[in-house]
């Protein structure tokens, strides 16, 4: 992401919109856990210089994919990468947008034409995920029958809304809930995060702000966390919808403020070696949240090495510095999964083809002992 922020610190117009463009395009890739290819950076920055068109680029994307003779997982999910960065670069400079049900539809078509076979289709269907900050809970999202309707709902009472009798405070709350709850509605199969994202990028431009800042490149996965955290209660756990991490988020990208934005705060009920306000300890408390660092030098170097990150087996060997995948899996990934360290981002579809590793609220109390 560094080899754009350059250009969004510089005086050319051009450049600096471009620059934008492309840092918040590639970095919404990273709420579905995708990186993109080397490739695709390097003709970004010549699209930025002008020696390439966006034309050029969305064509050379494509024939690098054709012409590699056998594609694996991980060229699948590099792929989905780039030609959204590069549908979500085109979008995001274009001086138009359409305040509507088609409106939201047609972004959707435009970023996922040629990645998914529903692209710019409402889901006919009812939908559950698993979520890391919900410790493998889901939101409870729209049924497939209430889509349109609520979509319309929504945008109708936004068209509606007198942004002029509300302060500072208000204008963050009410763009929290609105953005939160259309969000919640989640109208697609894949994708809505970045939908949305592209959709409220457009949406706050129209009403004259200037949100061409690092916020959504730099902090994707913490903003699709927080509209989880929105939209999301259970009674029974305690825990209640809190917009508090949206607006964290909104004030930092509409009033300029530079309020703390990370994920470990926003999971449900965290030990309190997670909380904003407390100081790690290596005595264990309870069971739950016992902190011992493990005695598996292996274990201790992959937790080091994914952080805050979610990352590919093949992104992991490069972080640990092994070759042997094989190996690996059996005296690394496998004993930290086993010991409740590390988990998948799709852990009911253990062969996904964008299969991601991440911390567990258990391991990232260790690794926050390790980096204290």
């Amino acid at each position: 992401m560094s080899i754009f922020d350059e250009y969004m610190h510089q005086g050319e117009p051009e450049k600096r919109e471009k620059g934008y463009a492309w840092q918040t395009a590639i970095g919404l890739q990273a709420v579905d856990g995708l990186t993109p290819s080397d490739y695709l950076l390097d003709a970004a920055r010549k699209e930025i210089e002008g020696e390439l068109t966006i034309d050029e680029v969305e064509q050379l994307i494509k024939n690098y994919y054709q012409s590699k003779a056998t594609h694996t997982p991980e060229d699948d999910a590099k792929q989905e990468a780039d030609k959204a960065a590069t549908n979500i670069r085109q979008i995001l400079t274009e001086q138009t947008f359409a305040f509507s049900l088609v409106g939201l539809i047609s972004i959707h078509r435009r970023i996922f034409t040629g990645i998914y076979k529903f692209a710019g289709q409402i889901r006919d269907y009812n939908i559950t995920k698993k979520e890391w900050v919900l410790r493998g809970d889901t939101v409870l999202y729209v049924p497939a029958t209430d889509i349109r309707k609520s979509i319309e709902y929504d945008l109708e009472q936004e068209r509606q809304f007198d942004y002029s009798k509300i302060g500072n405070n208000g204008l963050i709350s009410h763009i929290s809930k609105f953005v939160s709850g259309l969000w919640q509605i989640h109208p697609f199969g894949e994708g809505n995060t970045r939908t949305t994202a592209v959709f409220t990028i457009k949406y706050l431009r129209s009403l004259g702000f200037d949100v061409t800042n690092d916020l959504f490149a730099k902090h994707s996965w913490y903003f699709r966390n927080a509209l989880v955290r929105a939209n999301y209660q259970n009674v029974k756990l305690s825990v209640s919808r809190n917009s508090e991490f949206l607006e964290r988020f909104f004030r930092n990208l509409l009033l300029g403020e530079n309020l703390e934005l990370r994920n470990r705060y926003l999971v449900i009920n965290p030990p309190k070696e997670m909380t904003p306000t407390s100081t790690p300890t290596s005595t264990p408390t309870s069971k739950d949240n016992a902190s011992v660092v493990p005695d598996n030098e292996n274990i201790v170097r992959l937790i080091k090495s994914i952080a805050h990150k979610r990352m590919s087996v093949k992104e992991m060997l490069a972080a640990v510095g092994l070759k042997n995948r094989e190996n690996f899996v059996e005296y690394s990934l496998n004993p930290a999964i086993k010991q409740g360290f590390v988990t998948m981002l799709y852990p009911d579809r253990p062969r996904h083809p964008r299969q991601k590793y991440m911390l567990t609220v258990k391991g990232s109390v260790i690794y926050n002992e390790l980096i204290s």
